[in-house]
């Protein structure tokens, strides 16, 4: 079964998942009702990468730095800096440019402290997942953390647990989820390890139980399908991420500052032509001041 990011290829996988018998699905990703071993969940690991959505990543700190330096309103300053060098008014063109490295630098230090400062506190957090492991002793499940997870892995859940990843149910007892935080329904639904029929939309099957997701009340195992920015949540969080962040005043300024480089394309030549028109004529133009009359 090849997992795409592609949300259609993500769907069209789950409804699969869904309506077929669970031994046929762990044929396909190479696992078994005993889970899998640490050697193959580590290579699997190693494959699919850790278990983690798209807003886990860090954007570093060259990509930071370049989204404060490139923007149109140091464009423009930087061009007025330029443009007063050229015309030998130097230290104007000094302090613009002082002013362009100083807002970009206090920017940039502000929001990596506080990328910092987040990261800081997800890092407290550690969020650990049952997993089946053949010769686990006495109880086949392990805890692990959940950036460990790989498709193949067959885990438990139980009452208060967060579901780590998109997966097939096996066997289930009173198991209830809610779903909220993908369909907006606040009713918890039942689910079940019996495949389902036609479905137009994999949230909709009961056999199937997704990340973002918790577990209300009940009992179940389930086979792990995906993982990550494989999962339905994970294609939610990218469109998330690739959309534009700005704020309100960010947007503001940059409507003004394109404003401002428009007014400034068009009234550039204007100038030049109407001086250039009237020197060529060899007449004043229209809005300079008239000789007074000889006494």
């Amino acid at each position: 079964m090849n997992f795409s990011v592609r949300e259609d290829d993500i769907h069209a996988a789950l409804r699969k998942a869904a309506s077929s018998d669970i031994g046929a699905i762990m044929r396909d990703l190479g696992a078994s009702p005993e889970g899998l071993s640490e050697a193959e969940a580590a290579l699997r690991l190693k494959r699919f990468g850790p278990n983690r959505v798209a807003q886990d990543a860090g954007a570093g700190a060259l990509r930071e730095l370049a989204r404060h330096v490139f923007n149109p309103l140091n464009g423009l300053l930087l061009t007025l800096a330029v443009a007063s060098w050229i015309l030998s008014d130097r230290r104007a063109a000094i302090v613009i440019s002082a002013m362009v490295i100083l807002s970009v630098l206090l920017a940039y230090v502000q929001e990596h402290r506080s990328n910092a400062a987040a990261a800081k506190l997800r890092a407290m957090v550690r969020t650990h997942a049952s997993v089946r492991r053949p010769g686990a002793g006495d109880d086949p499940f392990v805890e692990i953390s959940l950036d460990a997870l790989v498709p193949g892995d067959v885990i438990r859940l139980t009452a208060g647990d967060m579901v780590p990843a998109d997966m097939r149910l096996i066997t289930t007892k009173d198991l209830f989820v809610n779903q909220s935080a993908l369909t907006g329904e606040s009713m918890p639904i039942e689910k079940f390890g019996r495949p389902v029929g036609r479905i137009d939309d994999p949230v909709e099957a009961e056999s199937l139980a997704f990340m973002g997701s918790n577990v209300v009340s009940g009992y179940g195992e389930a086979l792990v399908l995906a993982t990550g920015r494989r999962t339905v949540f994970g294609a939610i969080a990218d469109k998330i991420t690739e959309a534009d962040d700005s704020t309100a005043f960010d947007e503001s300024v940059r409507k003004f500052t394109w404003l401002m480089i428009g007014f400034m394309a068009a009234m550039a030549p204007l100038v030049f032509f109407i001086n250039g028109y009237f020197k060529a004529t060899g007449s004043a133009p229209f809005f300079s001041p008239s000789p007074s009359p000889s006494a």
